[in-house]
């Protein structure tokens, strides 16, 4: 095959999500999937129900907690390790590896190791140590490798929508990071990373505090790919649609692809594959150019994605900002209104309360007054008396 098309996707709950699971096997078709947090002991696992869907599968359960997967397309992984190796007793069903079609796919979930410090934490730390040897002998063998899987770390500050928010969680402890990148030191290469160096780039979204819709999201699932693999590397990005389906995971499906029909002629300074400038260079062939030439319509695409959501994240954010101007403005017209009614209800009350208002005296009548009216008194008595009938 000249495509080949890997992705990792921690289901959260198998059998809950098996609906979710197969439309997107459906739609996007990967090659190998890598699942986790499966939840759900061996024997219940739905092997025929997705055998119908066309895949292959090996999986290592465990009731209610943990549990990885390999499907393969079209064919049956070939099983080459169950368990990390350094703890004989670790119980925890985290770490799956078969071969498939000449790809050796090494599937993990590591240890969240929430709270922390503590216990959870601290296995954490070890979890990785052990993780950390096995790689490097996958390394040393030389053979082509990818590491896909949840592993519970966000590399970076640009990995995560705000570190703030997240000081305290054992994702983003110092301790955890180094880890990561020891990894990467041992010569490993962060496909989605080397794809999109600038760009934020999420597969975790949680369910609180609306995460999902604001875009508040972190990367922690990740694919670790081999020198020669890395060569080979040509498209990759994130089924965000997936996160938005109903009862959907907290995670989305994060997938790469590989030209396998690819020729590689390795540089004189050829280094480690992590070290993306003096890495080997992939001469494609000519039945590989077709999908060479498709690789930078797809990250177009994929970035046209990436900014949309930014896009109507913004939007968003900015009508919210206005809903919240509206009811301020709408509150303190509730609140000047309300004062003016206390204000003139007060006014009443103590209009109620006050002493009646004194009427003012009459001024007293002068003596000149008096001495006119007296005067008036006779003249107004004559007007007044009858006329004497005789002198008529």
């Amino acid at each position: 095959m000249d495509s080949f098309k890997i992705a990792t996707f921690n289901i959260n709950g198998l059998r809950a999500r098996l609906p979710a699971l197969l439309a997107w096997l459906e739609r996007e078709a990967p090659d190998v999937a890598c699942l986790q947090e499966l939840k759900t002991s061996d024997d219940a696992f739905p092997a025929e129900a997705i055998r119908a869907a066309g895949y292959g599968a090996i999986w290592h359960g465990q009731k209610s907690w943990n549990g990885v997967a390999i499907l393969a397309r079209g064919t049956d992984p070939l099983e080459t390790r169950r368990g990390l190796p350094g703890d004989v007793d670790d119980t925890h069903s985290r770490y799956i590896e078969a071969a498939v079609h000449g790809v050796l796919v090494g599937c993990l979930y590591l240890p969240n190791g929430n709270p922390q410090p503590g216990p959870k934490f601290d296995y954490k730390l070890a979890w990785f140590e052990r993780l950390l040897a096995h790689a490097a002998g996958l390394w040393e063998s030389g053979h082509p490798v990818v590491l896909a899987g949840d592993f519970n770390v966000v590399p970076t500050d640009e990995d995560i929508y705000n570190p703030r928010s997240w000081l305290k969680d054992a994702l983003l402890q110092p301790e955890s990071r180094e880890y990561y990148r020891r990894l990467l030191a041992q010569g490993w290469t962060d496909a989605l990373r080397t794809l999109y160096p600038d760009e934020r780039i999420y597969t975790f979204w949680d369910y609180f505090r609306q995460h999902w819709q604001t875009n508040s999201g972190l990367r922690i699932d990740h694919l670790l790919l081999s020198r020669s693999l890395a060569q080979r590397l040509r498209a990759g990005g994130v089924d965000r649609w997936v996160r938005g389906e109903p009862h959907a995971s907290d995670h989305a499906p994060t997938w790469i692809e590989l030209d396998m029909g690819a020729t590689v002629k390795p540089r004189r300074n050829a280094g480690r594959a992590g070290e993306a400038s003096d890495g080997a260079e992939a001469v494609p062939e000519k039945p590989a150019a077709t999908a060479t030439k498709a690789a930078p319509a797809r990250r177009t695409a994929a970035t046209k994605k990436t900014t949309a959501a930014n896009k109507a994240t913004a939007a968003n954010k900015t009508t919210a900002a206005k809903k919240t101007t509206a009811a301020k403005k709408t509150t303190a017209a509730k609140k000047t209104t309300a004062a003016k009614k206390t204000t003139a209800a007060k006014a009443a009350a103590a209009a109620k309360t006050a002493p009646p208002t004194r009427k003012t005296a009459a001024p007293r009548k002068t003596a000149t007054a008096k001495t006119a009216s007296a005067a008036a008194g006779p003249a107004k008595a004559a007007r007044r008396a009858p006329k004497d009938k005789t002198q008529a």
